[in-house]
């Protein structure tokens, strides 16, 4: 399964009912794929809302990513798993993890293109890069800009790459022109005051680019 399209990534630090709130929200909007994380919620309540959401997104048809822990995909049956370089170990060893052997795995590269080939050799289903522009999610993370978004679809024409950092409304023609295949969303799409309506205009203005 190709992931494309509105990528959301939910909000960290919201109740059990505002996370599953925003979540729907999107998921009338039309976003097809969302990633649950929060490192600070603790993994029995981290677990608890994961399956919560697992149901809500089977009820759309859409994708459900859990941030950073393997073991919470597989227990809430995930479709797949996100890992930063930090909790990255290699891909076989993901994959031969009980219950982890379809599990979609993505990876975040940042600008580094060493690692994206790395992983994208070890099966990876997809890798992201960035911050493509300054985030408030991430203020330490030196944003890259287009060109190196665009520089990494030519290295890497086959894989399915995510763009993320400060990715809005506005900017959603430029990632797609650059090359990506998804554009992941936190605060442009669940700081809006109006989740569902901010999730149809990005995924109608994602839509008209292909």
């Amino acid at each position: 399964m190709a992931l494309h399209g509105i990528y959301g990534i939910l909000p960290s630090g919201c109740s059990t009912a505002q996370l599953l709130a925003l979540a729907e929200a999107a998921l009338k909007g039309g976003v097809r794929i969302l990633q649950y994380r929060d490192k600070k919620a603790g993994y029995r309540k981290g677990l608890k809302r994961a399956r919560a959401l697992r149901a809500l997104t089977h009820a759309y048809g859409a994708t459900l990513l859990i941030n950073d822990s393997v073991q919470m995909a597989i227990e809430a049956e995930a479709d797949g798993v996100h890992l930063g370089r930090d909790e990255l170990t290699s891909i076989a060893r993901i994959r031969s993890e009980p219950g982890a052997e379809t599990l979609l795995i993505g990876v975040t590269c940042r600008a580094d293109a060493m690692l994206a080939r790395q992983v994208l050799n070890e099966g990876a289903d997809y890798v992201s890069f960035g911050a493509i522009w300054p985030t408030k999610s991430k203020p330490e993370v030196p944003p890259i800009g287009l060109p190196r978004l665009a520089k990494a679809r030519q290295m890497f024409p086959q894989a399915t790459i995510c763009a993320i950092g400060g990715v809005t409304l506005d900017r959603l023609p430029q990632v797609r022109m650059a090359g990506a295949d998804c554009a992941a969303v936190i605060s442009g799409l669940f700081a809006a005051d109006d989740v569902e309506a901010m999730a149809r205009r990005m995924v109608a203005c994602w839509e008209q680019g292909r």
